[in-house]
């Protein structure tokens, strides 16, 4: 086959050699589209996740607006987002149908199958012509650019991302809109990786762009799986934009989920004659109150919050603590910074007071407000002029008391509801009723995810991938010694161009994840999805996972 005369024989031997080379292709090829059947599949379960945590969002969003007027301007740019993210979504799916509808003549078909289509089920996932021409770009020189072409869709991204990146400019010049620099540029990036990019590699003197690279010459099933890809990245998108939206409205960053009776007396000390007087009222605070939304600086400047001493935020509550020195009336004051959405200051100062008298009696009660399941809630308890040996405290309810001590017991949670411990004492004239405290007995919160101590949507260097050896759950700011241990997960990532997932047991990465990680190039995104964490009180919680950008 040199380019002389051939015999019979010789041309026999190279019509044999061609027909075997192509069969052998054709075997690589059934194995890696069996690759694409899986990889599809996983996308296609972690795009409906998205679909159904997005939906339970903006309703969460919506029933934020009633009683603060300050949500409506976020939300309504949540809306408008979301619609727009949705019309290309849906244009995807409808690429997709005309794909599948020209490649896989099935009987009765119509174009919606395609949204639903099960790849398995398919004859012709191998066929690498009919996706590239309904896509115009069978001839890659002469590109076409109607509708519903691979040109159409880079259009359609493009804009779409051009759309909500003049949305945001423009939230950032409103001060009813205006969102924190730190969430505003991330958004910013956010919206860049959907923009459709060339790689300008080369191939046969063809430089390849967007196009080519997601849909020249593939066959069905890779082809499939990159517009469900596509979709499920939008659908990231809005889930991001969302929770950023929403957070910034100030109702689903912070969520005022405690109520506590107070009452404020001018005086807690007076003489017998005097009147006593007391504000009472319900305060609402916030459990996931930190430091960072809400600072109590004492002696701070009332009029501009300035200087002053940062004390603890326990459970949305600052905590202060001073030891006594002289009796007598003592008077201390200060100012409370919160955090407003747009990332600025409002100041409330305050300021009380308090009686300082000899040492006599004291009567002390340390209780919680909240009892956990699975793990021990230590109490203590006491009433004055009674000791704790003569002490009887039961309790009511999804609880179970066991004596640990003068004083001292441990409360165990049952039941998710509300628990009432009856504390009385035993007297020479009989039981007489001290007093009764009502509780609420809640499941542990569900832990996150981390991936080498980082949990959400995180950067990583190529370097720090190799020291990643698996999964953890952690429950952060939770103050009880709770372990979450993760059961398995699942690995997904873009590998020289091909989706791969690797389902792992127990917390640790199986081998073949591993070399996912080790195979991950710079601009990849990896996905640790699908984790389950089993808990101190044998339940199985799907945790959010991790997504990582390699950097």
């Amino acid at each position: 086959m040199g380019g002389g005369k051939e015999t019979p024989r010789q041309k026999m031997i190279g019509m044999m050699y061609l027909v075997l080379t192509a069969l052998l292709a054709m075997n690589v090829s059934k194995q890696i589209l069996q690759g694409y059947l899986a990889v599809n599949e996983s996308v296609h379960k972690s795009k409906l996740n998205l679909i159904e945590n997005n939906s339970r969002v903006i309703k969460a969003f919506e029933a934020t607006i009633n009683g603060n007027p300050g949500a409506k301007p976020y939300y309504d740019k949540a809306l408008e987002a979301q619609k727009q993210i949705d019309e290309v979504y849906k244009y995807i799916g409808q690429v997709r149908a005309k794909i599948v509808a020209a490649t896989e003549p099935l009987s009765n078909q119509d174009e919606k199958i395609g949204d639903t289509l099960n790849l398995r089920r398919m004859e012709k996932i191998d066929d690498y012509d009919m996706p590239s021409y309904i896509l115009g770009i069978s001839e890659p020189k002469e590109p076409k650019k109607d509708p519903f072409t691979a040109y159409d869709m880079r259009q359609k991204l493009s804009g779409l991302s051009d759309k909500l990146m003049t949305m945001l400019d423009n939230m950032q010049k409103d001060s009813k809109t205006k969102l924190i620099e730190d969430d505003y540029q991330g958004l910013k990036k956010k919206l860049a990786s959907i923009k459709p990019t060339d790689s300008k590699r080369k191939e046969d003197g063809i430089e390849f762009n967007w196009e080519m690279d997601n849909f020249y010459h593939l066959p069905l099933a890779a082809v499939y799986t990159n517009l469900n890809k596509f979709q499920a990245d939008l659908k990231n998108l809005e889930a991001e934009m969302l929770q950023v939206l929403s957070g910034a409205s100030g109702k689903l960053a912070i969520k005022f989920d405690r109520l506590t009776a107070k009452v404020i007396a001018p005086s807690s000390y007076i003489q017998a004659g005097q009147e006593y007087k007391a504000d009472i009222f319900l305060a609402a605070s916030s459990s996931a109150m930190t430091a960072d939304m809400m600072q109590v600086l004492m002696n701070a400047d009332s009029a501009t919050g300035q200087g002053g001493t940062p004390i603890d935020i326990e459970g949305g509550m600052g905590k202060y603590s001073v030891k006594t020195g002289g009796v007598g009336e003592q008077t201390y004051k200060g100012v409370i910074k919160f955090k407003k959405p747009d990332g600025s200051f409002d100041n409330y100062p305050f300021q009380a007071t308090y009686m300082v008298a000899a040492p006599s009696a004291a009567v002390a009660l340390d209780k919680m407000n909240v009892f956990y399941i699975g793990v021990p809630n230590p109490i203590s308890v006491s009433a004055g002029g009674v000791a704790p040996t003569d002490l009887q405290v039961s309790g009511t309810g999804g609880i179970k008391l066991t004596p640990k001590g003068a004083g001292k017991w441990e409360v165990q949670g049952l039941s998710p509801g509300e628990a009432t411990i009856n504390v009385s004492a035993r007297t020479k004239d009989g039981t007489k009723p001290q007093g009764s405290f009502k509780f609420r007995v809640k499941k542990i919160p569900d832990p996150v995810a981390k991936v080498g101590g980082k949990s959400g949507n995180v950067d990583m260097k190529k370097v720090e991938l190799s020291a990643i050896g698996g999964v953890v759950a952690d429950l952060p700011g939770f103050d009880f010694d709770a372990k979450f241990v993760v059961t398995e997960f699942e690995l997904t990532a873009v590998v020289k161009g091909a989706l791969k997932s690797e389902p792992c047991k127990g917390n640790s990465l199986s081998g073949a994840a591993r070399g996912i990680l080790s195979s991950a190039g710079v601009g990849s995104k990896i996905f640790i999805e699908n984790v389950k964490a089993k808990g101190p009180d044998g339940s199985i919680r799907n945790i959010p996972g991790v997504t990582i950008k390699v950097k």
